[in-house]
C-alpha cells in the first residue's frame, strides 16, 4: 500500500535534487526517498572538461552537495548505487534494484518524480568497447577519463562529435599536451550555430593544434592485443589515438516512462505540462528527460542543459509541495568556449526559422569586444535573426574573443521580452572602453536590422 505524502524521486542530480530540497524547505516532517544509480549527487557535469584538463584540481569540487549532506542536513534520504527498474502505476510504487548488494526490492510512493536525465549516444562501431573510449555523462565517467590520462600518459586523443563536449574536450586535451584530432559527420562544428559562423570556430581549432576533419563519419576503432584503442578510422582516414571520447549527442531516460504507460514527445522525452506534470496523476518529470516549451518556436523540444533542468526542479518542487509554479520555456541559451574563443547563441538559427517557415531578416557583424584603441580587444561576431515584418527579435549567434560570449544574456532578455530590434538598439547598455565600444556589437547589429 502506498503511503500518501510520501515523495520518491528518481535520479539525484540537478532536477531530482533541486525538486526534494524545494519540498524539504516547505514541507519539513514529509518523507522523501532519492534513488541515485551513481555514487554522486548534485555533481556539474559542465565541469568534467575543466577537471579533466587540470583547471579544476578536485573532483569533489564539481560536486555542490554530497549524499551525505542531503541526509544528514535536510533528513532526504538519499540512495546511491539504487537503481529504479520499473515504475508500477496502478500499485504505486517503484521496483529498486541495490546494485552493491545486488538485491530488489519494492518502495512504495505517494507522488513520484522522474529526474532519469540522459544518456549519451554511442556510436554502434566495431571496437566502441576497446578500452581507453569514452562517453561523459555522471561525474564517474570524468573522474574515470581523469585517471586514464593520469595512469596511461597518453599522447594522442581522437574526439568524436563536434558539439559542445567535443569543443571542450578537444580543448582539454590540447592542455594536456596530446595530440588532439576532431572528426564530425557532418559539415560544421557546432550544429546549433549557422554554418557561417560555425566557420570561424573551425579555422580558430585548426591554428591551435586541433586536426579537425568534417564529414567523415566514425568506421570502426581499432585495438591493440589487449584490448586498448590504438586507432580511430573513418571511410577517409586512420588517426592514432590512446584515448578517444564520443560526443555526438544525448538521448532522454525516458524508457522508465515510456514501460509505464507515460506519454513521451516527439524528441523521445517526457510529455509534461508547464508545471511539470506528466500524463499520469502524480507522477511529475524534470530534467533531461523531460520535454520543455520553446518561447520562440512555440512548440515542445528536448534541450538538456544543466541551467534547464535546475529551473525545472524547481517549479516540480514547488508544485508537489502544494505551491503554484509553471516552467515559462526555453530559447536554448548556451555558451562554451576553446581556449580564448568563445561561443555562444540563443533562440532560433536561421535554419531553425526556415524549418519553421517564418519569414525572416538576418544579418552577420564584424565590431570588437572594447573599443578598439584599448589594450586587449578583440574580435567579435554577432548575428542576429528577426521576424521579416514585426522586426521581432528572433535569435542570436556570438563568436569572438574573451569577453564576446556572455552578450548573449543581452540577446536571450530581449527574446524573452519579446523585443525588437529597434528595442534592443534603443536599450540604455553601460559603455568604457575597457568594457565595450560605444556602439556595443550586439546593438550595432540591431541597427543594422531596423
Amino acid at each position: 500500500m502506498a503511503t500518501d505524502n510520501k515523495l520518491v524521486v528518481i535520479g539525484g542530480d540537478a532536477a531530482g535534487m533541486t525538486a526534494a530540497s524545494k519540498v524539504r524547505r516547505t514541507q519539513e516532517d514529509r518523507e522523501i526517498v532519492v534513488f541515485e544509480r551513481g555514487w554522486h549527487t548534485s555533481f556539474s557535469a559542465c565541469g568534467m572538461p575543466y577537471f579533466i584538463a587540470g583547471e579544476v584540481s578536485d573532483a569533489d569540487r564539481l560536486v555542490a552537495r554530497a549524499p551525505e549532506v542531503f541526509r544528514a542536513k535536510q533528513n532526504i534520504d538519499v540512495r546511491t548505487r539504487h537503481e529504479v527498474v520499473r515504475i508500477d502505476v496502478d500499485d504505486r510504487s517503484v521496483v529498486v534494484r541495490d546494485l552493491e548488494h545486488h538485491r530488489e526490492f519494492r518502495e512504495s510512493w505517494g507522488e513520484l518524480l522522474i529526474a532519469t536525465g540522459a544518456s549519451p549516444i554511442r556510436p554502434d562501431v566495431p571496437g566502441i568497447d576497446a578500452e581507453g573510449v569514452f562517453s561523459l555523462s555522471i561525474l564517474q565517467t570524468g573522474i574515470d577519463v581523469h585517471a586514464y590520462v593520469e595512469e596511461r600518459s597518453p599522447r594522442s586523443a581522437v574526439v568524436v562529435g563536434g558539439g559542445y563536449i567535443g569543443i571542450e574536450m578537444a580543448e582539454a586535451f590540447l592542455a594536456r599536451g596530446m595530440e588532439v584530432a576532431l572528426i564530425d559527420m557532418a559539415p560544421q562544428v557546432m550544429p546549433t550555430l549557422d554554418a557561417d559562423m560555425a566557420e570561424g570556430i573551425v579555422e580558430y581549432m585548426r591554428a591551435a593544434g586541433v586536426s579537425v576533419f568534417l564529414q567523415e563519419e566514425l568506421a570502426r576503432i581499432e585495438q591493440d592485443e589487449a584490448g586498448r584503442v590504438r586507432k580511430v578510422v573513418t571511410e577517409q582516414r586512420s588517426l592514432p589515438a590512446d584515448l578517444v571520447i564520443t560526443g555526438i549527442g544525448v538521448r532522454p531516460n525516458s524508457g522508465l516512462a515510456k514501460e509505464a504507460g507515460l506519454e513521451l514527445g516527439a524528441s523521445g522525452a517526457i510529455r509534461v505540462n508547464r508545471r511539470m506534470e506528466t500524463s499520469v496523476p502524480g507522477i511529475w518529470a524534470a530534467g533531461d528527460c523531460a520535454e520543455s516549451h520553446h518561447l520562440i518556436a512555440g512548440e515542445p523540444t528536448f534541450i538538456a542543459l544543466g541551467t534547464v533542468a535546475n529551473k525545472h526542479g524547481l517549479v516540480a518542487g514547488t508544485n508537489i509541495s502544494g505551491g503554484e509554479a509553471e516552467f515559462p520555456g526555453v530559447l536554448g541559451t548556451a555558451i562554451t568556449k576553446f581556449n580564448d574563443l568563445e561561443i555562444a547563441r540563443t533562440g532560433l538559427s536561421k535554419k531553425e526559422a526556415e524549418d519553421l517557415g517564418l519569414a525572416y531578416r538576418t544579418t552577420t557583424i564584424e565590431a570588437r569586444t572594447r573599443s578598439g584603441y584599448y589594450p586587449g580587444s578583440g574580435s567579435i561576431r554577432v548575428k542576429l535573426v528577426v521576424e521579416e515584418e514585426s522586426g521581432r527579435l528572433l535569435g542570436g549567434q556570438i563568436v569572438g574573443m574573451q569577453g564576446a560570449g556572455k552578450r548573449i544574456d543581452t540577446i536571450a532578455t530581449a527574446l524573452t521580452a519579446g523585443m525588437t530590434v529597434r528595442n534592443v538598439m534603443d536599450l540604455d547598455l553601460s559603455y568604457a572602453p575597457p568594457f565595450s565600444p560605444v556602439w556595443d556589437p550586439v546593438q550595432i547589429a540591431a541597427r543594422r536590422l531596423v
